[in-house]
């Protein structure tokens, strides 16, 4: 029975990437500001590849190693597969409770040369591991081997301390990875999570900026009830936070967010530094307030250049003249705009949970939020 639930995980994994039927926040009229791509996805930055494995299994009593398991990986390629190149990236952490692998070398050379993981708390070294073991077998010829694996805590629902994410998740989310339209809510690395003390998980948007793109993907568990607001409205003070079965610790001690930002523009990892340093603008928007126990660690990097590190022409904005300075002002808004639609996506594509001793996350009320936005004259509704 084991080896039929593994085998059905991992075709889960190798399908679910798209997202052809997730219920999106501007489906229900949410209001949002800027210009997305065609796809409102990270994935319109060209190249970027997204794959997921979710792990659902069991039901009851807590058991370590047993389950009840909610938990995955989600895989970000940002060159595809079939290209292992590095990128010029840069990384920023507005509250450091939380980790992502490679950040030294990331702060230290201005890129990074491997695919981008997420997942939760304890399976960071697992997914580290056997990330490796794949860019050893898929790209043996690759300048260096050093993936990048950061995470949030899903132990409220999930038997964490279990270490239910394999070798050939790992594997399945890497091989499965794509672009085009993606899943989110309750897939991969964001199937545990919880925003605002309703269902997260995983979220993505993008946003058009002159010739560039640039997309955010996001892993959401973060915040607390009351201080939810979207579309500028504060929600969470209308909600009734106990409707939402929150777990009693699901506050500061277990949030974080992790965002990966993308773009084509052809910017330098001084440059990736700034832009880095905006989704926590986005998270703002939206109610954070990155808790004392919370992780809020942002990645950001371009596919602009074919092969930074090694030859040929670097392309990049000028960085001190006055049109960057205007193309990178606009980037910053597009990152902040895309990073709060990435986090309301998750919250609305996201499904109600039943985890680890029969906790329940709610997903937030759709009718109820319209209702509340409606009032506040805040709803697209041709209704």
């Amino acid at each position: 029975m084991r080896r039929y639930v593994l085998a059905l995980m991992l075709c889960l994994a190798m399908t679910e990437a798209s997202g052809d039927d997730t219920i999106r926040a501007r489906d229900l009229g949410i209001p949002f500001d800027g210009t997305p791509g065609p796809l409102n996805a990270i994935t319109d930055v060209a190249g970027v590849e997204v794959g997921y494995t979710t792990l659902i299994e069991g039901e009851g009593e807590l058991v370590i190693g047993k389950g009840p398991i909610r938990t995955g990986v989600t895989a970000l390629l940002p060159r595809g597969r079939a290209n292992p190149a590095p990128v010029f990236a840069a990384r920023f952490t507005m509250n450091g409770a939380g980790e992502m692998t490679g950040s030294h070398v990331i702060d230290e050379f201005g890129g990074f040369f491997g695919p981008v993981l997420l997942t939760n708390t304890v399976s960071v070294g697992d997914v580290h591991t056997a990330a490796l073991e794949w860019m050893l077998k898929r790209r043996p010829e690759s300048m260096a081997h050093l993936p990048v694996v950061a995470e949030t805590w899903d132990g409220g629902v999930n038997d964490m301390y279990g270490r239910h994410v394999k070798t050939a998740h790992v594997f399945a989310a890497l091989d499965g990875a794509r672009g085009g339209p993606i899943a989110e809510g309750n897939v991969g690395g964001g199937t545990g999570m919880v925003v605002h003390g309703f269902k997260g998980g995983t979220g993505t948007s993008s946003r058009r900026v002159g010739p560039y793109t640039v997309g955010v993907l996001v892993q959401a568990n973060h915040g607390l009830p009351w201080r939810l607001t979207i579309a500028g409205v504060p929600v969470g003070q209308t909600l009734n936070p106990d409707r939402t079965n929150h777990f009693e610790n699901a506050g500061t001690k277990d949030s974080s967010i992790i965002a990966i930002v993308a773009t084509d523009a052809p910017l330098l990892p001084v440059q990736l530094k700034r832009l880095a340093k905006r989704p926590a603008m986005g998270v703002a928007r939206i109610g954070g307030v990155a808790e004392t126990g919370s992780g809020e660690i942002f990645l950001a990097f371009s596919t602009a250049n074919g092969s930074p590190g090694r030859n040929g022409e670097v392309l990049t904005l000028e960085a001190i003249s006055d049109a960057a300075g205007y193309t990178l002002d606009y980037l910053y808004e597009g990152v902040i705009q895309a990073t709060e639609e990435a986090i309301v996506n998750a919250m609305i594509a996201a499904e109600t949970i039943v985890g680890a001793d029969g906790r329940t996350v709610e997903r937030i009320d759709h009718e109820q939020l319209q209702a509340l936005l409606r009032d506040a004259e805040r709803l697209n509704d041709d209704s």
